[in-house]
């Protein structure tokens, strides 16, 4: 029997991955468009779940749908914006 594969694998690229997330904006990132960005710079959809925003705040369920490296750059952009990310649950695989 062969192993499960993995998205994004050199091999296997078509493999798409998605992964939900909760991001956290503060008062500086709050009326960003990030999430617009992220879609625009990187080669994923983005799904918004659910969302609070408020004048000093915003939390965001998203999920993110793209191959694993896609994905990764994207959450780690995210990062380097100031905006919190957080996983919800485990990633789903889709081939």
């Amino acid at each position: 029997m062969c192993p499960p594969l993995q998205a994004g694998t050199p091999e296997h690229p078509e493999i798409v991955l998605k992964q939900r997330v909760y991001l956290t904006f503060s008062k500086k990132t709050v009326r960003e468009p990030l999430i617009w960005k992220l879609g625009r710079e990187f080669d994923v959809m983005t799904n918004i779940r659910t969302a609070e925003v408020k004048e000093d705040m915003g939390l965001v369920g998203l999920e993110l749908e793209g191959t694993q490296d896609a994905v990764e750059q994207a959450l780690v952009w995210l990062k380097a914006q100031g905006v919190h990310v957080e996983p919800i649950e485990q990633n789903i695989i889709e081939g």
